[in-house]
């Protein structure tokens, strides 16, 4: 049985005889006979029954139809879209939260730009999301700031991301015009969720300077850890990039540490089984092109000092 004998079936049902499905189809009338009988014979049922030179379909017939009618209808949508129309290529593009809050928009815009035909779908998430979706086959490209720890993943520093201490310009903290490790002692934070690189930044700064904080929030989105800062004055360390209008209108107060530390670069990840380096290349040059914040002299930032201060 094929999808030649059930069009062969639809039509005389419709037509109601097999000559004038025969002209229908553009095939012989004894073409039409052999496939119906060749239907009847691999399902052991009767599909018409014929009285004075006329069909009359048979509940079998019936039951046939109401089945096969759907399902040539989906192959002809099948072919209509794999042989008549055009396909765009498709290019799956992840990216961490942070990249996604600062530069993602605009490289996504630039590839389109470029490639007109090409149909991009952008995924942000964590740095753990992306890696996962990366090792699924699932993306094609990631850009991360996070540590990516499969070995079977390619990464290239691309663009420096600089990180900041933040809190509202209302924090108890804001009058200060440098920070050091010991004015963080029991503080509120709000941080971002497991498996965020910037998270993990944090985590690992905190446990060698034996900085114990009290975590008020824990969100996956900068807004949420803003508003943090905003009303419940906590403290958190973001990238510059998702503060910059907050830092140049002096709703926030920041401060720099220009230790290793928090010295950190957005990454380029793909798999290193992709052969296709097109769209890559041009993801890498587009990113390559974007400026890095200034830290002295387009942001308001304030030192963070590695050593506390004497007392």
């Amino acid at each position: 049985m094929t999808i030649r004998h059930l069009k062969i079936f639809i039509a005389v049902v419709e037509t109601g005889k097999m000559n004038a499905a025969a002209k229908k189809l553009y095939i012989t009338q004894p073409s039409v006979s052999q496939a119906i009988h060749e239907l009847e014979e691999h399902y052991h049922i009767l599909l018409f029954e014929r009285f004075s030179k006329k069909l009359f379909i048979t509940e079998s017939g019936r039951l046939l139809y109401s089945y096969a009618k759907p399902l040539i209808s989906q192959f002809d949508l099948l072919e209509e879209n794999m042989l008549t129309k055009k396909h765009r290529e498709k290019y799956h593009l992840g990216a961490t939260i942070s990249v996604g809050g600062s530069i993602l928009s605009q490289t996504v815009k630039q590839l389109e730009e470029q490639f007109p035909a090409l149909d991009i779908y952008a995924f942000v998430g964590n740095t753990k999301e992306v890696e996962e979706k990366l090792l699924n086959m699932e993306l094609d490209t990631g850009i991360v700031e996070g540590i990516i720890k499969s070995p079977d993943l390619i990464t290239h520093p691309i663009l420096d991301d600089p990180l900041v201490l933040a809190c509202s310009k209302n924090h108890p903290l804001a009058s200060l015009s440098a920070l050091s490790p010991d004015d963080l002692n029991q503080q509120d934070f709000a941080i971002r969720e497991d498996g965020s690189g910037t998270r993990e930044l944090l985590e690992r700064f905190l446990s060698s300077h034996g900085i114990p904080i009290h975590v008020r929030f824990e969100s996956h989105t900068p807004d949420a850890i803003k508003n943090a800062l905003r009303e419940n004055l906590c403290l958190t360390l973001i990238s510059a990039r998702l503060l910059t209008k907050e830092l140049q209108s002096g709703e926030f107060i920041a401060f720099s540490n220009q230790s290793a530390l928090w010295n950190r670069s957005f990454r380029l990840v793909y798999h290193k089984r992709k052969s296709n380096m097109v769209y890559l290349n041009a993801v890498k040059q587009i990113i390559s092109c974007f400026t890095n914040p200034s830290m002295q002299d387009d942001l308001p930032l304030r030192p963070f000092q590695e050593k506390n201060r004497d007392h």
